[in-house]
C-alpha cells in the first residue's frame, strides 16, 4: 500500500510560548495547588498556572486537575509541550519531548541549511522537526510508526513539512534516497527491561514504540543505521539520541555501517547526541 502524506491547516502549527495568565486572576489557585501537592507534584504551583490558563471553565478545569491528579503527563492534560521556546501539540498517548532532546535540537540547527532535505525519523509530536522549520526554510519529511504521533505532528508541522506514517524509512517517497541531508532521529533506546522502571507517566501514558529500544535498546538504531547511507547525500549527517552508558555500542552500530561518527554532550541536561556523516566522494 502506498503511503499517505498527513495534512493539516496551517493555522494550527506551533508558536512561541506565551507566559501563563498571573495566578493571581484566579481564585481556584491556591486549591488547584493543594490538590496538586497533596497528590505529588513537586511544581504544584507552576502546573497550577498552566491548568488554569488551560481551563475554559470551573468544570473543564476539575476535570483536568483529576487526570493530573491521577498520574497523566502534564502535557497531555493541557495539550502542549514546550520545546525549544515553542508550544508543540502533544496528544494522549503520544511521546512527551524531553529537554534533554533540546540539545539535540540544537546540534541540528547548528548543521542545517536553507533547502536542505532534511527527515525527522521516529519523528513523535514533530517537535524537532518544528524547531528546524521555524528557523529555516527546508524540505521537511517526518515519519512515525505511531499513528497517533503522526496526527499530532502533521499538525506540529502543518504547512512546512509533509509527515508519513510507518517503520522508520519504509513510507518516505523513493525519490529521496541519497539525497538526504539532514536526518535526525530520536530512536527510542530505553532496554526492555528497564520499561518496568521507566517513571509512571513514561511507563503508563506513552506509546511502548516511543520507548523500547529492544534487549539491549539499540535495536531500533541498528535497523536504522543499516539503512541510513543508502538515504544520506554525500556528505549528509545523521543525529541520534543515546544514553553514556550505550554510547560506545552506538558507535559501533553506525561506524559499522560505513559513517563517520562524532559525539557532543551536555552534562547539565545529561544528553548525549552522535552525529554521524556519510563521507564525500574523494575526488
Amino acid at each position: 500500500m502506498t503511503a499517505q502524506p498527513h495534512s493539516a491547516p496551517s493555522s494550527t502549527s506551533p508558536s512561541p510560548v506565551s507566559p501563563a495568565s498571573p495566578s493571581s486572576a484566579f481564585p481556584a489557585f491556591a486549591a488547584v495547588v493543594e490538590t496538586l501537592r497533596a497528590a505529588g507534584c513537586v511544581f504544584a504551583e507552576d502546573e497550577a498556572d498552566l491548568l488554569l490558563a488551560a481551563a475554559r471553565s470551573d468544570a473543564e478545569l476539575a476535570r483536568m486537575v483529576a487526570r493530573r491528579v491521577a498520574g497523566q503527563p502534564l502535557e497531555h492534560v493541557v495539550g502542549w509541550a514546550e520545546f525549544c521556546g515553542l508550544r508543540i501539540a502533544v496528544d494522549p498517548g503520544v511521546f512527551v519531548p524531553r529537554r534533554r532532546t533540546e540539545f539535540l535540537a540544537r546540534q541540528a540547527l547548528g548543521l542545517v541549511r536553507t533547502g536542505f532535505r532534511t527527515v525527522d525519523l521516529c519523528c513523535g509530536s514533530g517537535a524537532l522537526g518544528a524547531v528546524l522549520a521555524a528557523a529555516v526554510e527546508l524540505e521537511l519529511h517526518a515519519a512515525d510508526i505511531d499513528p497517533a504521533a503522526t496526527a499530532c505532528a502533521a499538525r506540529n508541522l502543518a504547512g512546512r513539512g509533509t509527515v508519513w506514517t510507518g517503520d522508520l524509512f519504509d513510507p518516505l517517497p523513493t525519490g529521496l534516497r541519497g539525497e538526504v541531508e539532514l536526518l535526525i532521529a530520536n530512536v527510542p533506546y530505553v532496554p526492555t527491561d528497564r520499561l518496568a522502571v521507566l517513571p509512571a507517566e513514561a511507563r503508563d501514558h506513552e506509546a511502548r514504540a516511543a520507548l523500547d529500544g529492544g534487549p539491549d535498546g539499540l535495536g531500533v538504531l541498528r535497523r536504522m543505521a543499516a539503512e541510513a547511507p543508502s538515504w544520506l547525500a554525500p556528505g549528509g549527517a545523521l543525529l541520534f539520541e543515546t544514553s553514556e552508558r550505550q554510547l560506545p555500542a552506538a558507535l559501533s552500530v553506525v561506524r559499522s555501517a560505513g559513517l563517520a561518527a562524532r559525539v557532543v554532550a551536555d552534562e547539565e541536561l545529561d544528553a548525549t547526541v552522535v552525529i554521524a556523516t556519510r563521507d564525500l566522494p574523494r575526488p
